[in-house]
């Protein structure tokens, strides 16, 4: 059934261009066309005729097809459009220009056949076979049907509309016969395979749709709605858009179309789209006569304040002025141009001379509201006082003049094609014979420039340079709106330069700011988008940066960490050197450390002082003076040793730090063993027969404490040969703040010295404990044996306190267990002793002290 009713379509289509699919007989007259010829609206002889088709009316008039018989033809309808008549006349002005040129085309008349497609395929179709075919009813040629005489054109302006170029294109690129749009502008047509026979003087959509892109991403606008006309125009051009807006970044709500001839609740259904929708801006692909439709139904129900953005088929349509709901709106066009003499020519209208042309009986009809003699009856006859200047249309309105300019210049690219085909340097020949294809070839090489300075000529693809003035509705002073160009748009210049402003755009409502129209406010520094499930990309959420990263943009898709040595700021935007931390001199901590560092040396150097003015005294004599002054001499160094642990870490103070501490430790535990094993050999001695001091002198018990001390530098020395303590920049431990400390470089070195130190400590403890019950008044084994016990007390707790303190915290651990330990022995061991030489006299006698004299508890 389908296939039926596609074939009967067919054949009702073949009527309606006027071809016969009956074949031919022996009869000379054998081809005759169905169908009367369509008359041409205007017309002129002349040597070469030029064929116009453009789209004068909206609509055409018909039965329904009953496939029973010829259907009748179709006739336009609906009021003529002045614009489109204007444009016409262009072409009609062009033409009797050239004419009266002696430059180009000397001597010769071109002619015009311009018909109306009244916006209709079918029409369109006929026309242009008749173009082909020539208007005579039948052929006699009795060869062959198909054997027709040449082209009746040699070449042809139109048609105004992107679809009924597409058809037209198709039937004369068959036979080679070149097609000059002024207005067509789908990007399909750029195609060379489909359209060989194709020209244009008005810029391809591929260029507006970008350009149209380009323009919503400059203003900020991510989220936009689309109405399009359901036609070649609309469809390619918004795909070439959606295309594009893609490329930018930008998510559309809503993409809608609509087409004239649709029903009506098609064109509500899309006006509450666009009332519902939660874009402020909507860019519209739509021919002149949807925009139209679209414009009253909004106004029915006027939808929330919208920015319009529109392409050159409405953007500078004056008809729509009048519609306050587009106030602001902007969009591209061609560039406005003045023609030298067109107001004149259209204003040298007489009702004689509109009775010789059905288009222009309608358009002096229609204007005056009165009837011809012999054109129609039942109006008021038109009586000679008609004054056509007094007209206010668009007919007379050559203040815009831009479609109009590209039919002007489509015509004068025939022309120099002709003259490139026919002419040579002095003059032409009228009676020239030549095949289209000479005059599509000569096409291709047009490059001219016209009397108001516009250059004509065709890229590889048959469409001219890109080039737009951006337009924006503005109101008067009046109240009205008009067209104001507010910038330009050409795409010959340097990718990111195509734009440029020549003054202030006028905003939906006559508002100075951008309007916003986004799905989501932009994001700001410090966070990041994530999309919303089941959205666009144009919805999100706005993410704050995780810990240690940041975004220092606007719309940032991700967050980038910091680098090892720096941290965000509070708000995330941006990273900071890490605040450096380490144990430095005016660190409270380190004031307190460092006074109880330089009370302890004080200490020990009032204790030498003491001492050594009583060095003659029992007590200081007993147990080896020089191990006691020597002993003093290594706890003052201990006490400032941990100066050296303070400050920030360098190479050197790395290296004296621990080096300085493990030596100046062992020389102090030596000497503290010393003494103890001088107390056990001592009391040795005392037994009958014993010569136990005569193996532990003095001399030996220098060379003890030297030995001791060598071993523990020579660790030392290894340690800093191998592997010495660095400084070095703890990223790990805090995540907002570096340590600064000194790594230990080889951690066997620096526990040999601690093991080295404690080994010491706990063979002194051993002995100072057997020793702790030997006879004596003043047992020193006794205050040795709790100063080792404080010592290694302290330094067992030192080492989970120090591998467990965070920072700082760690090089002040080490410094009090130095602190701690030192104060602990010199404490325990002198404590006493200067406590009995500068308050118990009295006691510090040699008999007291070998206990021959009773002593009194202290």
């Amino acid at each position: 059934m389908q296939l039926t009713s596609g074939l009967m379509t067919f054949v009702s289509m073949l009527g309606i261009i006027g071809l016969s699919p009956a074949p031919c007989t022996t009869d000379p007259v054998s081809c005759r066309l169905w169908s009367e010829p369509q008359m041409p609206g205007l017309s002129m002889n002349g040597d070469f005729i030029m064929g116009g088709i453009f789209s004068i009316h909206f609509t055409t008039s018909s039965e329904q097809n009953t496939y029973t018989r010829q259907p009748l033809q179709p006739q336009c309808s609906g009021s003529l459009n002045f614009r489109a008549l204007r444009i016409v006349r262009a072409m009609e002005f062009a033409i009797h220009e050239i004419n009266s040129r002696t430059d180009l085309l000397p001597g010769i008349t071109l002619g015009y056949q311009i018909h109306d497609s009244c916006s209709a395929v079918p029409m369109a179709v006929k026309v242009a076979f008749q173009f082909v075919n020539g208007m005579e009813p039948f052929f006699n040629d009795t060869d062959s049907c198909s054997k027709s005489a040449a082209a009746a054109v040699p070449a042809v302006v139109g048609d105004s509309a992107s679809t009924s170029s597409i058809s037209v294109a198709r039937t004369l690129g068959l036979f080679g016969i070149p097609q000059v749009s002024p207005y067509a502008t789908c990007a399909c047509l750029s195609d060379k395979h489909q359209f060989p026979a194709f020209f244009r003087t008005v810029p391809s959509d591929h260029h507006q749709a970008a350009a149209l892109a380009k323009i919503v991403k400059h203003f900020g606008w991510t989220w936009i709605g689309a109405v399009r006309s359901d036609s070649d125009y609309g469809n390619n051009g918004m795909a070439s858009f959606l295309k594009a807006a893609q490329e930018e970044g930008i998510c559309v709500e809503y993409s809608e179309s609509y087409y004239r001839t649709q029903p009506r609740s098609k064109l509500e259904r899309v006006a509450n789209v666009i009332r519902r929708s939660t874009a402020r801006v909507i860019v519209a692909f739509l021919a002149a006569g949807e925009m139209r439709f679209l414009l009253e139904e909004l106004a029915r129900q006027p939808p929330p304040p919208l920015q319009w953005i529109g392409t050159d088929a409405w953007i500078i349509e004056t008809e729509f002025l009048r519609f306050n709901m587009c106030a602001g709106a902007i969009g591209f066009g061609v560039p406005r141009s003045v023609i030298p003499g067109l107001r004149e020519f259209l204003l040298d209208l007489s009702p004689e001379q509109a009775l010789k042309s059905p288009l222009l009986t309608e358009f002096w009809e229609s204007s005056f509201s009165c009837s011809l003699k012999g054109s129609s009856e039942g109006a008021r006859e038109c009586d000679g006082s008609e004054d056509i200047r007094a007209l206010l249309n668009p007919y007379t309105d050559t203040s815009q003049l831009r479609i109009t300019i590209m039919s002007y210049k489509a015509t004068y690219a025939i022309a120099h094609a002709i003259h490139g085909v026919i002419c040579n340097d002095t003059q032409c020949d009228k009676s020239a014979k030549f095949a289209p294809w000479q005059i599509l070839d000569q096409l291709k090489r047009v490059n001219f420039t016209t009397k108001n300075g516009f250059q004509v000529s065709f890229d590889s693809s048959g469409d001219p340079a890109a080039v737009y003035d951006l337009i924006n509705w503005q109101f008067k002073e009046d109240g009205g709106l008009d067209f104001v160009t507010v910038g330009h748009y050409d795409s010959s210049r340097r990718r990111g330069q195509e734009f440029s402003m020549s003054r202030a755009i006028s905003w939906l409502g006559g508002q100075t700011e951008v309007p916003r129209s986004v799905c989501s406010e932009s994001c700001p520094p410090g966070t990041r988008k994530a999309v919303q499930k089941g959205k666009q990309v144009c919805c999100y959420d706005c993410i704050p940066c995780a810990e240690g990263e940041i975004s220092n943009k606007t719309d940032s898709l991700n967050c980038v960490p910091c680098s090892p040595e720096f941290w965000p700021n509070t708000q995330r935007d941006s990273c900071l050197p890490k605040p450096v931390e380490f144990l430095s001199w005016d660190d409270t901590l380190s004031i307190i450390l460092t006074v109880f560092s330089i009370t302890g040396a004080f200490i020990a150097v009032s204790v030498t002082a003491v001492f050594f003015k009583h060095r003659t005294s029992p007590i200081v004599r007993a147990n080896n003076s020089e191990l006691s002054f020597l002993l003093l001499f290594s706890l003052t160094l201990c006490f400032l040793c941990t100066l050296t642990f303070i400050g920030q870490p360098s190479k050197w103070s790395c290296m004296l730090r621990h080096t300085a501490f493990g030596i100046t430790f062992v020389l102090c535990i030596s000497c503290v063993l010393g003494k103890t094993i001088v107390v056990l050999m001592a009391f040795r001695a005392t037994l009958p027969g014993s010569n136990a001091m005569k193996w532990f002198g003095p001399p030996q018990q220098r060379l003890s404490v030297l030995t001791f001390t060598l071993i523990q530098v020579l660790i030392c020395v290894l340690w800093l040969t191998i592997s010495p303590p660095l400084p070095f920049k703890n990223l790990n431990h805090y995540k907002e703040r570096i340590v600064l400390e000194c790594a230990l470089g080889s951690a066997i070195g620096f526990w040999a010295v601690l093991g080295y130190i404690g080994f010491l400590a706990l063979l002194c403890f051993i002995l100072a404990f057997l020793a702790r019950k030997l006879p004596d008044n003043f047992n020193e084994a006794k205050f040795i044996t709790f100063s080792m016990l404080i010592f290694c007390a302290v330094w067992v707790t030192f080492i989970p306190a120090y591998v467990s303190s965070p920072g700082k915290f760690t090089v002040a651990v080490e410094i009090f267990a130095i602190l701690a330990s030192s104060f602990g022995l010199i404490t325990c061991i002198f404590a006493p002793k200067c406590f009995i030489i500068m308050f118990r006299p009295e006691q510090n006698t040699k008999k007291h002290l070998m206990g021959k004299v009773p002593s009194k508890s202290l």
